[in-house]
């Protein structure tokens, strides 16, 4: 179920608001297109690719074009959609980009709409020929903003439009980019839900680069960024965003810090760049022994090697020894490949429903536990937290629902709206969609709304600056219980 968090998404995020006021304003004057009116060639207008792509052409109105059909024959809620929400946020930011670039034209004037997909389509498309044959020079500036507007205006977590990913020139593998610190609000929460984070901001791990040069430690809090305070009347603010820099973002970093075990306040300045990572830290699966009875495997993804890792490690570690009991680190894991996360639970129990993935008329396919895969006969407890996304909470919410464990920590990410399909467009760029949505073993909605803990234990900066790990602690009590 994997989430391709692209820049395209990032910095649409804003766009789509603004189409969305004026789509409130449009929906008002007609009725929701049926069924019927989608374009019979949607469906087939776009593929899975069948390979890696070939190098990337420029984006045109006809890709734009390509995308928009393609979302509404294959998105889980294509059929029923009002494809003037995609068209609206699409205009909203071309005459953006327009005005951006001094080129807010007397003709960049909406069309009107109404209702069907294909006439408005047709209506959308002459009206930007006619706006941008005027500027040649931006047309395919103007293709990527109206592109990454309509996309973003599906407000989907698992649609998104891949393109001109770069990399640093001289990166190596295992490098990273960025500041080289993590903080309490990761860097899908500061670019996808940022609304869930909760005060103060403070350094839970620093992983190398400025931070580590400028002598950062885990339990710093973080005070402004930028000269920005990150939370206002305890909402999170957009300075958030600075922490995590994409290449070719290289624009420097200033942090107000304040260490607590001294009452040391001062500033450093951080220049985003790459920095070599611990190879451990890269590994999908890292085992250990706990307590000589308890086996702790952190989980980074869902791999498509996974599940067989897991398994390979506790054997390994049951060797010579009785265990007890599995402690299951999914804090942090991004998701990966659903079937994985199946196996997963199929060494636990068998027979049993792990989620339903439905249409938007709520025709469901329901998807079962692996009785293949041998029982482990052990115990599990799941430490969570808002970096556990897609395939890790279909993973948390079947533990939950299903009783196989405790969850510990803080909720899930919220970020599971359905498997993604990639689908090649012309310019041999992807657009991923689900074509079916998610929902837990007892079907309910997990997107936006993650899966709560049974024990809730959010991290601190105290515990942070400690080493400490009362969520860990608590797992460990519960399965000697």
């Amino acid at each position: 179920m994997t989430t391709i968090m692209t820049t395209a998404r990032i910095t649409a995020a804003r766009i789509a608001a603004a189409g969305l006021a004026l789509l409130l304003a449009a929906a008002c004057t007609a009725p929701t297109p049926p069924r019927s009116q989608a374009s019979p060639a949607a469906a087939t207008v776009c593929a899975p690719p069948q390979g890696p792509p070939a190098a990337q052409t420029a984006t045109t109105i006809d890709v734009i074009e390509q995308a928009y059909f393609c979302i509404l024959g294959n998105h889980y809620s294509g059929a029923t959609l009002d494809a003037r929400a995609l068209l609206i946020a699409g205009f909203a930011a071309l005459t953006q980009e327009l005005n951006r670039h001094g080129h807010d034209l007397p003709g960049a004037t909406m069309p009107a709409l109404t209702g069907n997909r294909t006439t408005d389509w047709t209506a959308f498309e002459t009206t930007y020929r006619k706006i941008t044959d005027q500027i040649p020079h931006l047309h395919t500036k103007l293709a990527v903003t109206t592109l990454e507007a309509i996309v973003a205006a599906l407000g989907d977590n698992h649609t998104s439009w891949t393109h001109h990913i770069e990399q640093p020139p001289d990166r190596y593998d295992g490098d990273g980019y960025g500041l080289g610190l993590h903080a309490n609000l990761t860097s899908r929460q500061a670019t996808g839900n940022p609304e869930a984070a909760l005060p103060p901001l403070f350094i839970t791990t620093v992983h190398g680069g400025a931070a580590q040069q400028a002598g950062l430690r885990p339990g710093d809090l973080i005070e402004s960024i930028n000269g920005s305070a990150p939370f206002i009347d305890g909402r999170p603010t957009p300075a958030i965003n600075a922490l995590y820099p994409q290449y070719p973002q290289a624009r420097p970093v200033q942090l107000r810090l304040l260490r607590h075990s001294t009452g040391r306040r001062w500033s450093v300045t951080l220049t985003p760049g790459l920095y070599q990572q611990d190879l451990a830290t890269l590994q999908t699966v890292q085992a250990k022994l706990l307590d000589n009875d308890i086996a702790y495997l952190r989980v980074r993804a869902f791999a498509p090697d996974t599940a067989d890792r897991v398994f390979t490690a506790i054997t390994r570690l049951r060797q010579g020894r009785t265990l007890t009991g599995v402690v299951l680190d999914l804090r942090g894991n991004n998701g990966g490949s659903p079937t994985e996360a199946i196996r997963l639970l199929s060494a636990f129990t068998h027979g049993k429903t792990t989620a339903h993935l439905c249409t938007v008329d709520d025709k469901c396919a329901t998807l079962r536990t692996d009785d293949t895969v041998d029982l482990l006969n052990l115990p599990p407890a799941v430490l969570t937290d808002r970096g556990c996304a897609s395939a890790c909470e279909h993973f948390s919410s079947a533990v939950k629902d299903l009783h196989l464990g405790p969850l510990v920590g803080t909720r899930t990410a919220g970020v599971i709206s359905g498997p993604a399909q990639p689908y090649l467009l012309a310019n041999n760029t992807l657009l991923s969609l689900p074509t079916r949505h998610h929902l837990g073993p007892n079907r309910e909605v997990i997107d936006r709304i993650g899966v709560p803990p049974d024990h809730h234990l959010p991290p601190t900066p105290k515990d942070a600056a400690a080493g400490h790990d009362p969520a860990l602690t608590k797992a460990l009590t519960l399965l000697h219980q």
